[in-house]
């Protein structure tokens, strides 16, 4: 059987390189982005031109959806409308027309951090690393709690989860999110506050893979990606569950202060 042909947008980002090192043998990846990627075939367009990119979505099996407005631009809702918002939109519909199967949206952890502003929880505590003020045990955060946005880049990450729940039941389309936590270049904690959420790079492209090749039938879901963190507060059950998501990273095999990090 032929490998499944994946498009990746935003290919020529972190979790793009990752996953075009990490699972170029089980798929035939192509890619969508502004800067060009070698070794694959690539359409150099952005998200936000609904006519560019949608050349690259022809004879396409599944959608990796990474494309987004990132770094210093997450508190900037000009862009993050256009890009994350609209761009995602556009991704979809190019998705739908083409007659892929599956969306696999990456969506982000922060969705959920506005948790961490409400007092009466220990999730704020966990993120200050003010572990004396952090109970024995802790109700974990999923999929079915409230959402409450961290900023204008997580309120669009919420508008593509609500995407992939409409095209689910529009067009029968396999939608399913990702909740990225913490994933660094450096592959490890940076900041007291990476330390709850954090993702390495190992485990997050077995996340993707796991989506990748989840069963036709899931039509639709959302599943947090996360390293075995001790003070981890959001659920990775139902990708454990439902994917056999198996993390073996976890923040607290480094230390502030060791040499092997940076506090921020």
């Amino acid at each position: 059987m032929p490998n499944k042909k994946v498009l990746i947008t935003g290919a020529s980002g972190l979790i793009g390189g990752l996953v075009l090192d990490g699972l170029s043998d089980k798929y035939e990846f192509s890619g969508l982005s502004r800067r060009p990627v070698g070794g694959i075939p690539h359409t150099a367009a952005s998200i936000t031109d609904a006519e560019a990119i949608k050349p690259a979505f022809e004879g396409i099996d599944t959608v990796l959806h990474l494309a987004a407005g990132t770094g210093g631009t997450t508190d900037s809702w000009e862009l993050q409308m256009s890009l994350t918002a609209q761009g995602t939109l556009n991704v979809f519909r190019a998705a739908q027309e083409a007659g892929a199967k599956r969306v696999v949206f990456m969506s982000a952890g922060s969705t959920m951090m506005g948790w961490q502003r409400d007092e009466s929880k220990p999730y704020g505590a966990m993120w200050r690393g003010d572990y004396a003020d952090v109970p024995e045990t802790w109700e974990y955060v999923d999929y079915t709690w409230e959402p409450r946005p961290l900023e204008p880049y997580s309120v669009c990450k919420l508008f593509g989860e609500n995407l992939c729940r409409l095209w689910a039941d529009l067009y029968g389309m396999s939608m399913l999110a990702m909740r990225c936590g913490a994933l660094l270049p450096s592959d490890h904690p940076e900041a007291r506050g990476h330390y709850p959420g954090f993702l390495s790079h190992a485990d997050a492209v077995q996340m993707v893979d796991r989506l990748l090749s989840a069963p036709d039938d899931m039509k639709f879901g959302i599943f947090d990606a996360i390293s075995e963190n001790d003070f981890r507060w959001r659920s990775t059950d139902p990708a454990k569950e439902l994917l056999g998501y198996a993390p073996t990273g976890r923040a607290e095999d480094w230390k502030l202060g060791d040499g092997k990090d940076v506090d921020g």
